[in-house]
């Protein structure tokens, strides 16, 4: 009996509300840490009709001009007096209300509780470790997760998902469908059978749109075109190098609700940290809850969530699974990781307690660490300013456009070896 189930993630485009504020947000710690890599950031935004806030708590060295940032992002997206659908990055107000971080966080994230001098109360280990120095910037629990469905190591729905929404984009600003604008939702239903992907149920995508298209002013006319255009020029080009395609029986939503002139933040508030599912594995994969955008590297609900990744991802590229999910979590103030699971779901090459002591002596996930070994505060400066607001959309992993030190397969023939001997001892 076949074990057929349907699963569906979505995406959405750099001009959905909640991604203009996550791109401001990322924008902002961008500039920050390019100025000063010790700069402590925890920068929110709000948009709505006509308004930008920009709140939260940064402690840094930095000067920015936060009106000129802010409106260069949304222009940037597109959100202009001509296709903005009502909202304009010359005319938005603009407001601000920042911080510096809490005194009693930083002592922490500063002085972790493994490096501090132990007194007649505590009980400090107090280590000379450099890696024992930083403390975690929050408690929580961070997952990260790998499959082998995609050539990216990503589960297929996602993937799909904002492969279709990038691509919005992409004919956006290129001209090809020059009447689209910026706002857009994608959704993918794929059908599997056991963990295998065996064919695309459905396809749904909702995309914000000129009045008016060549002359086209009906409404149903305007709608088949568009239609017709994104199956063309948008979902049929994503699947080239993946291993199913659309077939006869593909459902097509587009644009289900009709007509979509207003959109982005004039249609619809948004918030920083609002999409952490598409930020992340499309609920393939579980979530400890905790958003990205915003936050600098001593947050690991950031850094912590990419280490994760980082290790499900060369587990499965060394053979040691094919689908892996790992969970960090961590007590704020304290670098060691208070636990580290790994979970195979059947497809271990050795029992799960066995690989998560493998990971335990291959990987150095406390704080420091992580930061050090992907270079998280000198990023923005090594890509001319830029680094974090181009993973504030479409996703922060299985990115093939970007050069992300997360998803390097660094560690895979170490972890081979590792394998070979732990089959040759239970031998």
């Amino acid at each position: 009996m076949t074990n057929t189930y349907l699963f569906t993630s979505e995406s959405v485009t750099e001009g959905h509300p909640d991604k203009v504020c996550d791109q401001i947000s990322d924008a902002i710690l961008d500039a920050m840490l390019s100025q000063d890599t010790k700069s402590r950031v925890a920068a929110e935004c709000a948009v709505s009709t006509g308004l930008v806030l920009v709140t939260g708590e940064i402690t840094s060295k930095a000067n920015v001009d936060f009106q000129e940032l802010v409106r260069s992002v949304i222009s940037e997206i597109g959100y202009t007096a001509e296709k903005g659908g009502g909202f304009d990055a010359a005319s938005c107000a603009i407001l601000t209300a920042l911080n510096k971080q809490s005194p009693d966080i930083a002592s922490g994230v500063d002085h972790a509780l493994e490096s501090r001098p132990a007194t007649s109360a505590g009980s400090s280990q107090q280590s000379s470790d450099l890696g024992d120095e930083t403390g975690a910037g929050d408690q929580g629990m961070m997952f990260g997760f790998a499959c082998n469905e995609t050539p990216e190591m990503m589960p297929m729905p996602i993937s799909v998902a904002h492969r279709i929404a990038r691509r919005l984009t992409e004919v956006r600003k290129n001209g090809t469908l020059e009447y689209l604008r910026p706002d857009g939702k994608t959704q993918v239903t794929i059908e599997y059978d056991g963990n295998t992907p065996v064919r695309v149920d459905s396809i749904v995508v909702s995309t914000q749109h000129d009045p008016v298209v060549d002359g086209i002013e009906d409404n149903a006319k305007l709608q088949e075109r568009i239609a017709q255009d994104l199956k063309a020029y948008v979902i049929m080009p994503i699947f080239q190098d993946l291993s199913i395609k659309p077939d006869e029986q593909t459902r097509y939503l587009i644009n289900p609700s009709g007509r979509f002139v207003v959109g982005g933040p004039h249609g619809d508030a948004g918030l920083t940290g609002r999409k952490i599912i598409v930020d992340t594995y499309g609920g393939y994969s579980r979530h400890g809850g905790g958003a990205f955008s915003g936050k600098d590297p001593t947050k690991v609900d950031r850094s912590a969530a990419y280490a994760a990744r980082h290790v499900a991802k060369n587990i499965v590229a060394s053979g040691l699974a094919e689908r892996c999910e790992v969970q960090i979590a961590y007590a704020i103030g304290v670098a060691r990781p208070v636990s580290v699971h790994v979970t195979t779901f059947g497809t271990g090459t050795l029992p799960d307690h066995e690989i998560t002591e493998l990971v335990k002596a291959t990987f150095d996930l406390r704080p420091a660490a992580i930061i050090k070994t992907f270079a998280l505060t000198e990023l923005p400066k090594l890509n001319n300013g830029r680094f974090y607001r181009n993973v504030a959309a479409y996703g922060h992993f299985g990115r093939p456009d970007l050069n992300l030190p997360w998803e390097k397969l660094d560690r895979v023939e170490e972890l081979k070896k590792s394998l070979t001997k732990a089959k040759t001892a239970s031998a």
